[in-house]
């Protein structure tokens, strides 16, 4: 395929839809449900880990994807979209946890007991109204279905600030 979406930042609707659908004129089933996420109508992105025994759902649109360059996303290459725990976010299978010793811990990594894939990151507290965040690697679903989401960076390593966005997205990070 040689279509490029997500290169140009500013597109109108009418535009964004046509490169779209290009893009995913050869296209999985997955793939369309994330069409119609950028055409308004969607439905839902999906990720697995290697096995098959850990999954994810994230409904609706997910907006664009965070890269982290802290020691653990940098290490673990991940790629981020967030919501609140079974809210637009499920994730079901057994997972295994990993939380960072030292510094008082404010998350902890969930990832597969059997492949070792990082599923999602999860909040340790709950939020004045109860909720929980929570984070899906978007590195675990189809490729088509994610390349186009715009990518946003983050410094999670010294300022703890987002960073401009340069206008990639997951499919210039990715392949």
């Amino acid at each position: 395929m040689t279509a490029d979406v997500g290169s140009q930042v500013k597109q109108d609707s009418g535009e964004r839809r046509s490169r779209v659908a290009l893009y995913f004129s050869a296209a999985t089933a997955e793939s369309v449900d994330c069409y119609q996420s950028v055409t308004g109508t969607c439905a839902m992105l999906t990720g697995t880990c290697h096995c098959g025994a850990l999954n994810w759902t994230l409904e609706g649109d997910p907006g664009s994807i965070t890269a982290c360059n802290c020691t653990l996303c940098r290490r673990y290459g991940v790629l981020w979209a967030y919501d609140y725990e079974n809210e637009r976010i499920r994730v079901s299978g057994k997972t295994s946890v990993y939380t960072r010793s030292g510094k008082e811990p404010s998350l902890e990594i969930q990832f597969c007991p059997t492949c070792g894939c990082v599923a999602c990151w999860r909040g340790l507290r709950v939020d004045k109204d109860g909720r929980r965040r929570i984070a899906v690697n978007v590195r675990l679903a189809e490729p088509e279905a994610v390349a186009h989401l715009l990518i946003d960076h983050f410094d999670g390593l010294d300022t703890f600030d987002d960073l401009p966005r340069d206008g990639r997205c997951v499919k210039d990070m990715w392949f």
